[in-house]
Parts: structure tokens; sequence; C-alpha cells
């Protein structure tokens, strides 16, 4: 059965999402609005739209004349990324205590045992999603329409800086993955219990158990080299 243009489109959403996440496209790199068209079966039309929508969530940026590039990581944007991620986390997971459904603790236990799949099977891309997934539910658990338009922002580039937390070079850093796991569950009994107190503590401590690798990466001396190089060797 031949795809409709709104498979199309989400299809190229999709793709276009899980590249920028992963890093597979570049922060600043320009699309190539040829290309994705032939691909994905798309026109001129509905493609933009699609660029649209990935602007408003921060995914792309749009330049009159120029057509649509990768949302950039400047030294600005991520020295403003360490300042608001410990509070908005925190925020994120206080309301996820207080107004999480049971569907939605559900949802989240499913991501959970997705990101220990993937922490078993040792794929840096496929961890730093199912970690953006979990995170994403707590954002949806919250369900403030203020806060969460700014929680999806951070994601963005939590995940794509975070990818060097996900390549882990040595047995401390292979350690603070599985301490990664431990707090997702500490989190989801947090949420399942209501308890504001706690899961606000364990957004505190599972932004520092990542602050300090990512830290390595990109402040300050580390900012000297291109944004996004990353090491290469696997987990």
């Amino acid at each position: 059965m031949e795809k409709t243009v709104k498979d199309r489109k989400q299809a190229l959403q999709s793709h276009l999402k899980t590249s920028i996440l992963t890093m597979q496209l570049r922060p600043g790199a320009d699309l190539d609005e040829v290309a994705l068209s032939d691909t994905f079966g798309l026109s001129r039309t509905p493609l933009r739209e699609v660029f649209r929508e990935l602007a408003g969530e921060g995914f792309l940026q749009l330049h009159a004349g120029r057509g649509a590039r990768v949302a950039e990581m400047s030294h600005t944007t991520l020295r403003d990324f360490f300042l608001a991620a410990p509070m908005i986390y925190s925020a994120v997971l206080r309301l996820a205590a207080q107004n999480a459904q049971p569907q939605q603790i559900e949802s989240l236990r499913s991501a959970q045992d997705a990101f220990k799949s993937a922490l078993r099977l040792g794929d840096a891309a496929q961890r730093a999603l199912a970690n953006n997934r979990f995170h994403e539910i707590t954002g949806e658990m919250a369900g403030n329409v203020y806060l969460i338009p700014s929680f999806n922002r951070l994601l963005i580039d939590h995940a794509r800086i975070g990818m060097t937390f996900y390549r882990p070079q040595n047995n401390k850093m292979a350690d603070n993955l599985s301490t990664a796991s431990d707090h997702h569950d500490a989190i989801i009994a947090a949420i399942a219990a209501g308890d504001e107190d706690a899961a606000a503590q364990l957004a505190h401590d599972h932004w520092q158990l990542s602050r300090g690798q990512i830290e390595m990466f990109v402040m300050p001396t580390a900012l000297d080299a291109p944004l996004g190089t990353f090491p290469q060797s696997s987990a």
C-alpha cells in the first residue's frame, strides 16, 4: 500500500529528529531539500511544513533565502544550557510526581526497559535516544504549557552533547551508565509514590552524574574544539 503524504511527512520528521539527536546531522548543517524531497517523495510544500514544525520544536533554524539548517550549538547556548538544565529538570520531575497518570507511569517503565536494553546492546545512539524518550515522558507527565517547550528544547541539546556520556572510555564512565539506570528506576518509584521532594532530588543527582563528563567536551578548554566533535571509540 502506497504511503500517504501524511505518512511520508511523519517518516521525514522521524528521520530528521533521530539524525539530529544522534549527531548524524551536525549542529549548523544545511539540509539538502532536493535530496530529502527525492528520498521521502515529498514536494516542496509538505517538505517545508515539516521544516517549520521542527523549527518550532527547536530542532531546526529557518533562514530566508538560505533554507533550513540544524539548530546550532554555540558557546553561549551551551553555557545557557548548563545554567538552565538543573532548574528545569527539577521542576519537571516535581510536577511529574504531582500529576502523573497510571498509564504514563507504565509508559515510563516501558521506556526504562528500552533504556536498559540499549545499555546491554552497547550502541551509543540507541542509548541516547532511549534516555531522551524516558525524559520526554516525564515532561508529558508534568503537563505544564509554559515549562514543557523549554524542557523539550533542553532535551535536544542534552541528547546531542550527551552522546559523550553514552560512549564510555573507562570503567568509571561505564559505572556511571549503570548508576544512571538506577536513577531512572528511583525516579519511577518517586513519581509513582507522588513524592515530589524525592523526585526533585533525583533530578539534581541525575544531572550531576552526567554533567562532569559533558563539561569535559564543552567547557571551558574544549570549547576551542569544533562543536559536536566527540571521541570515536565505542562502548
